[in-house]
């Protein structure tokens, strides 16, 4: 298609998000079950930031990275929920072109920063399990402001790169994304340009982002738990693998649907299973993750005692 005729076709000036594609009958309920959700996860992921701030005895590298974890939590679910309960709420599913790729550059900026916050969370884990010794030495505070900065950093830079490709994409019709939110292949499916080359850019960024994340996570687990059937108290062993068993659970879960969606064979239809799997990551993780992190640790729970 020559230039001129690109120019002669209609820009669009909205998208229509489709949500999860139910009739109205059902929009009450899930807005009920949206709002309860968001508002318990923001609840819980202030609640731990603050008592992490006031409380020194929790002023070590572990819950530095899980008060990073909680503000991302806040910051992933508010970039979406509100956003879907609107919809909900007003009857109206558009949103703008610019206000889509604004709220895919924030949701895949902080994917990508969850990525590597987590790996950084494992390393130290593995560093305070499998060598204690040299734990305080290795794991100074310099070292966690680098990697807390470089997740966070990292992440956007990364998702920078494929918020650019997709902006630059032409946009001319039809405009209704078959998601709860703005997410790349559906945003990517709707363009009249080639997107072959940003397909896979995509799926390489995401893979990049994700597939070494998710090894060096699952390594760092795997020596906690060769280190932890070494010790010879059974009751020992239980108790570390009660603390540890959810974290790698959810860990698995939150990665195995990132995978799922953006670096397996992409499909040409985008339908209610990538839905899915994007509810693992988008609303069930930020709900859980202080549960499993931070809420059953014998420290916060002695921290709440003290308040």
């Amino acid at each position: 298609m020559t230039k001129q005729e690109w120019r002669n076709k209609t820009t669009i000036t909205k998208f229509i998000l489709l949500g999860f594609g139910n009739g109205p009958e059902l929009d009450s309920l899930l807005f009920l079950m949206i709002l309860s959700i968001y508002i318990v996860t923001i609840t819980e992921n202030i609640f731990i930031i603050v008592l992490m701030v006031a409380n020194r005895h929790l002023h070590t590298p572990m819950y530095f990275f899980l008060g990073n974890l909680a503000c991302l939590e806040i910051c992933y679910s508010s970039n979406i929920l509100p956003r879907v309960l609107l919809s909900y709420l007003c009857r109206d599913r558009s949103i703008s072109v610019s206000g889509c790729f604004t709220q895919y550059y924030f949701f895949g900026g902080l994917a990508a920063a969850e990525c590597y916050l987590l790996t950084a969370m494992s390393y130290d884990r593995y560093l305070a399990v499998c060598k204690p010794l040299h734990y305080p030495s290795h794991m100074s505070g310099k070292l966690c402001l680098q990697l807390g900065a470089t997740s966070w950093i990292g992440g956007f830079l990364a998702n920078s790169i494929l918020t650019f490709l997709i902006s630059n994409l032409d946009f001319c019709g039809p405009n209704e994304i078959p998601h709860f939110f703005c997410d790349s292949f559906p945003m990517v499916k709707l363009s009249c340009s080639d997107t072959r080359v940003v397909g896979l850019v995509i799926s390489v960024v995401a893979g990049v982002c994700s597939l070494p994340p998710f090894l060096l996570t699952l390594s760092s687990y795997l020596y906690i738990i060769v280190t932890v059937m070494r010790i010879p108290s059974a009751t020992g062993r239980k108790k570390a693998f009660s603390t540890c068993s959810p974290h790698l659970l959810v860990v698995i879960l939150f990665y195995w649907s990132i995978l799922t969606v953006y670096v397996l064979p992409h499909r040409d239809t985008q339908g209610s299973p990538n839905k899915v799997f994007s509810v693992f990551y988008t609303i069930l993780t930020p709900l859980v993750n202080p549960l499993i992190y931070s809420l059953r640790n014998k420290e916060v729970r002695e921290a709440l005692q003290k308040q």
